[in-house]
């Protein structure tokens, strides 16, 4: 059997390799076992596995899976680019301006296809790619340097034991860091009418909410998909300025609708001026 080493794609034989995994790195246990984290491939969720549990999972495997994330991303851009050829006609006497998105994410691989969809959906979006653990620490140069319209905290995450101890910060991976990044964002903000998502899969949802998200993951604890973050960013920076959006707007586009993503809602950030 090939040793398992960082950077493999693996899935969880006990789990019947229902999700695909990056190897992010190996440790040492209390008790000389070694031990995965392990990062999801569409999917925000961290895990950790031991070795023995992992299997290498095929080239041709790995192909599909990724062809198939591809594909439903293209899908939604083709999707865009007809809505707005549709207001062509009309270009000419006005100038629209989409609210502007700063987007902290702390998987590189991520980051990368975010900056890449905003980009070809035509919004104004800066991505950053900063670990987790670190972007609390961040927030305030960001904030100050880019003043954004709609801010976004994500990256992975997970329960460590799930199905239990659902108000037990610490029983989240990556949600503490999330929550303290959103309360350190409302605290030193300019804009007091920034529009913040927070959340990965199986976030701390009351608490991110509490912190001052408009909009967080995970009510029902459970997955989200790697575009849930982008389409309630996307649907804000697009939405008029004098209309409300909520959850109700955006939840049949994303992954498990309002189980997987909620909130409050907020104003839309497009401004449109006629010439």
């Amino acid at each position: 059997m090939k040793k398992i080493k960082k950077g493999d794609i693996v899935g969880r034989i006990s789990y019947g390799k229902d999700i695909i995994f990056i190897v992010e790195r190996i440790i040492k246990t209390v008790d000389n076992k070694n031990l995965a984290i392990l990062n999801g491939i569409t999917l925000r969720i961290q895990a950790d596995s031991y070795l023995e549990d992992l299997e290498l999972i095929e080239p041709k495997k790995i192909e599909e899976y990724v062809n198939k994330f591809e594909e439903k991303i293209s899908k939604r851009v083709n999707n865009q680019e007809k809505v707005q050829k549709s207001f062509e006609p009309f270009r000419e006497k006005m100038i629209i301006y989409t609210g502007r998105i700063l987007h902290i994410d702390g998987d590189k691989r991520y980051s990368e296809k975010s900056r890449r969809y905003y980009k070809k959906m035509g919004l104004n979006a800066i991505v950053r790619n900063i670990p987790e653990r670190r972007q609390y620490m961040n927030i305030s140069s960001l904030l100050q340097r880019y003043n954004p319209d709609i801010l976004v905290i994500t990256g992975h995450d997970g329960m460590i034991r799930k199905g239990t101890q659902f108000n037990d910060v610490y029983n989240y991976r990556n949600s503490r860091y999330f929550i303290k990044t959103v309360e350190e964002a409302r605290k030193i903000s300019l804009n007091k009418d920034l529009v913040i998502f927070a959340g990965a899969c199986q976030s701390y949802y009351e608490g991110l909410m509490m912190a001052g998200a408009n909009f967080a993951s995970s009510p029902a604890r459970i997955l989200i998909d790697f575009m849930d973050p982008l389409i309630v960013a996307e649907k804000v920076a697009t939405t008029k300025e004098e209309r409300f959006i909520t959850i109700h707007d955006i939840e049949n586009e994303l992954r498990d609708g309002q189980r997987g993503v909620s909130g409050i809602g907020a104003k839309g950030k497009k401004k449109v001026l006629f010439i």
